[in-house]
């Protein structure tokens, strides 16, 4: 089978009738990438084609791909995606020399993603962030039949590509292209949710009959995850102890009676991790390897670790480790806050970037005490790797953690977390036995925290055995198959009925 203009499609009609899964995706690792969305949607991706599914992920073409794939191939020749009152020229390109793994196309709307970054620039979000995904969601669901022969399954991912699923159930061509595709959606992170103007319904392509309290409409303005949760057949976020706090006031972000109206399609399924890349007994990126079987180069690696943060080199004194997004969300205010931090003979070092004022806190806080904190705001993934190896605890007081993937892999390398009993840490960390929780979202509830995991690290008989315990535990996506398997036959189920 050939599409015109098209050459042959990227995937063949399956002989045995499965369907090709198909991801939609703001981000997608290494090619852009912000937090753990482009981890998380990496690693089912990957798993599921070692499961033996065909798979293809759509991601858009930003400026940052090139870094990774300077030489890409176009798919056939470009196409008019018409939305709102307006016509984009779309082209879909991939690696000519594609790697072993899902199929990812990239998404070619110059006009939208030839920028410097991903959703914004110097702190403030691009004003067309609305039109911008839709543009990208629209394009996707036409390119579909032109590039995979055969049933497909839509999996999309957090509010950038929810309107896809709006667009299938209410465009009168896409109701009946996609009449019996099953549609599913992951929520990674219900904290953003793509609120704009209702101004803004033309220029996305939102009919207005949809622009109502049960579909699109959120306290007067659109919101772009509503309508993907409205729209799915099945909703899915990324740990089982998330989607209960999704339906709580005080955890659902404003959604929480959309989450409940959902009922049994929506549940939660816990993020895994490539856990051949995290690996302290193979990782090429540490200064020194180690297992359970013989942790002593850990020793090693806490001393490189401190030498790169220009910290003395004290073999039994603490050292903490901090990686990921400096935001509120992940409890810089109780790490800025802490009487241990500002006190406590130890050692603590911040990897990552943010938000300007808790950057500059944090820099504060290395100056006032040289000998007790580094702080790198340039983020590399070789220095997370180095961070997690070096490390006797990992800190992640998150004020709401929907999985989180560093806890996992903190705890792989021997770097027992102190975390809120939040989200996926909660579903992840097993209390005083690889880690150590606390529940208030206070300071004080933090050094609690902090002081019963120094109980035990100045103990190295209660130390060693919690320390192997975390690097045996099992975060890898094999976990999660038969829920995700399971989540896929419920929504076939379901579209099979509407078809």
């Amino acid at each position: 089978m050939t599409v015109p203009g098209f050459g042959s499609p990227i995937v063949r009609a399956p002989a045995n009738g499965t369907r090709t899964i198909v991801h939609l995706t703001a981000e997608y690792s290494p090619y852009a990438r912000t937090g753990g969305l482009a981890e998380a949607v990496k690693g089912l991706a990957e798993f599921q084609v070692k499961g033996g599914a065909d798979v293809v992920v759509f991601v858009p073409l930003y400026r940052t791909v090139r870094d990774h794939a300077p030489d890409l191939a176009p798919l056939g020749r470009p196409i008019q995606v018409e939305l709102g009152y307006r016509g984009e020229e779309v082209r879909f390109f991939r690696e000519v020399h594609p790697k072993k793994g899902p199929k990812v196309v990239f998404v070619d709307i110059p006009s939208a993603f030839a920028r410097g970054g991903l959703y914004g620039e110097g702190g403030k979000d691009y004003t067309d962030n609305a039109r911008r995904f839709a543009l990208f969601s629209r394009a996707v669901l036409d390119a579909i039949p032109r590039l995979i022969a055969g049933p497909v399954l839509v999996h999309a991912h957090d509010w950038h590509t929810s309107l896809a699923l709006l667009y299938m159930r209410s465009y009168a061509e896409l109701q009946q292209r996609y009449a019996d595709t099953p549609t599913v959606l992951s929520v990674h992170n219900a904290g953003y949710q793509g609120h704009f103007s209702a101004s803004l319904l033309n220029d996305c392509g939102i009919p207005r009959e949809v622009y109502n309290f049960r579909h699109a409409e959120w306290y007067g303005r659109i919101n772009f995850l509503k309508c993907g949760l409205t729209f799915a057949d099945m909703v899915v976020t990324v740990s089982p102890t998330h989607a209960q706090e999704l339906r709580t006031p005080g955890g659902g972000f404003g959604l929480q009676e959309v989450f409940q109206m959902l009922g049994n399609r929506f549940t939660g399924i816990t993020n895994g991790i490539d856990q051949s890349a995290w690996d302290p007994s193979t990782d090429d990126q540490i200064t020194a390897n180690y297992s359970v079987a013989d942790p002593s180069n850990k020793a090693r690696c806490k001393a490189a670790l401190q030498r790169s943060f220009g910290l003395p080199q004290r073999k039994r004194t603490p050292l903490f480790g901090f990686t990921g997004r400096i935001v509120s969300q992940k409890g810089l205010d109780l790490l800025l806050n802490s009487h241990e931090v500002w006190n406590l003979d130890a050692q603590f070092v911040f990897l990552g970037a943010g938000e300007a004022r808790y950057e500059q806190a944090l820099l504060q806080l290395a100056r006032a005490r040289p000998r007790h904190v580094g702080v790198q705001l340039d983020f590399t993934d070789r220095m997370e790797h180095r961070l997690m190896a070096g490390a006797d605890i990992f800190l992640m007081p998150s004020q709401y953690e929907p999985c989180g993937l560093t806890q996992l892999r903190a705890q792989r390398y021997g770097a027992l977390p102190v975390g809120r009993r939040v989200g996926g840490i909660a579903d992840t960390i097993d209390d005083d036995a690889s880690g150590f929780l606390f529940d208030e979202f206070q300071p004080a509830a933090l050094d609690r925290g902090i002081s019963r995991a120094l109980a035990r690290f100045h103990d190295p008989a209660a130390w060693l055995p919690r320390m192997k315990t975390a690097m045996l535990r099992d975060f890898g996506w094999e976990r999660s198959a038969e829920r995700y398997a399971d989540v896929y036959r419920r929504a076939m189920d379901i579209a099979h009925r509407r078809g």
